[in-house]
């Protein structure tokens, strides 16, 4: 994919997916991606930030080098404990060697480090891609890792787009409420936030976390056997026909809010 180099001052429409492991954020995510290449021709970063890696898989795609992987190197170049701190040339030269480049989208698999500890350090890199790499593009689509350390770290803070994606139990339903309330809390200033349930999600659960929380539901990810069947057939979901359900419901939620 050709890269635009845009002027420093542009900012790229930021979509964050998010919410509590196994509500379909990374399904989500993929199939986003898939409404926005088949129906725009904007240049598209895609970020994996969640730790597990799974949505190269989702999307058919090979990962050989994460920037987790690297992250050992630059951990070398500052004092332990400290942020990462770097020329931005420097730090785009270090990035980009774990960038996978498509015809159309870049993907960027975070990964994790092999040093025991938190996640923290690489949670400082995304905040350094999401300051310096993303305003190559019209476009950032992130694959957040699950629960809240994203939102207490500020990797994300820049968004325009929240997505929580929601099962239907007491736990799913609270980790979105609580993701919501915990960006607006540290000053996230998001133009939408969107409530996205799973299959398993009631309507009425989902209008009256919306209320309590004032975001939009967007919309129910059905059950979709060619999800499944693609997924244990290692199959990309890029590839998904068109007049599947999960497809047709991810492309309608894009379109009410002015994606496509």
């Amino acid at each position: 994919m050709r890269i635009l180099h845009v002027p420093p001052e542009r900012k790229p429409l930021a979509i964050s997916v998010s919410g509590k492991g196994g509500t379909g954020k990374t399904t989500f995510t993929a199939l986003l991606l898939k409404t926005l290449i088949e129906n725009t021709d904007k240049t598209i970063l895609v970020v994996d930030a969640d730790p597990a890696a799974n949505l190269p898989d989702a999307l058919g795609v090979k990962v050989e080098l994460t920037v987790g992987d690297v992250v050992e190197e630059l951990k070398d170049r500052t004092e332990r404990g400290e942020a990462i701190s770097l020329p931005p040339q420097l730090f785009e030269m270090y990035v980009q060697e774990t960038m996978i480049e498509t015809e159309r989208f870049d993907l960027i698999v975070m990964g994790r480090t092999e040093s025991k500890g938190c996640y923290c350090y690489v949670n400082s890199v995304l905040r350094q891609i999401m300051q310096t790499l993303a305003k190559n593009y019209d476009i950032v689509l992130i694959d957040c890792e699950a629960g809240l350390e994203h939102i207490q770290r500020r990797v994300d803070e820049n968004i325009d787009i929240l997505i929580v994606m929601t099962d239907g139990s007491k736990m799913g339903l609270h980790t979105a409420k609580n993701i919501v309330e915990l960006a607006r809390r540290m000053g996230y200033k998001m133009s939408l936030v969107g409530i996205v349930g799973n299959f398993s999600a009631s309507m009425d659960k989902l209008m009256d976390l919306a209320a309590k929380i004032n975001a939009e539901v967007l919309g129910v990810l059905p059950y979709d056997e060619n999800v499944v069947k693609f997924a244990r057939e290692g199959r990309s979901l890029l590839e998904l026909p068109s007049d599947s359900p999960a497809y047709v419901t991810v492309k309608r939620i894009a379109k009410s809010i002015g994606l496509i």
